[in-house]
């Protein structure tokens, strides 16, 4: 039984976040990067910011994977 599992990326831009989630949906990552932009600034930036630098903090890294 193969589970995913969300970790950063190795695709890296800042710390791995928007990639590692865009893996882990199966969606492309420039696409996940642009939602997560246009999110992060439709909800006056600050919420958005949050999030990416828990998630910076909380994601495994890629090689913690198996």
């Amino acid at each position: 039984m193969d589970q995913k599992k969300l970790t950063k990326s190795e695709n890296k831009v800042l710390a791995g976040v928007c990639a590692g989630l865009a893996e882990y949906m199966g969606m492309d990552i420039t696409v996940m990067r642009i939602l997560y932009a246009l999110l992060t600034l439709c909800s006056a930036a600050f919420p958005g910011v949050l999030l990416y630098l828990i998630m910076a903090l909380v994601m495994p890294e890629p090689w913690d994977r198996y």
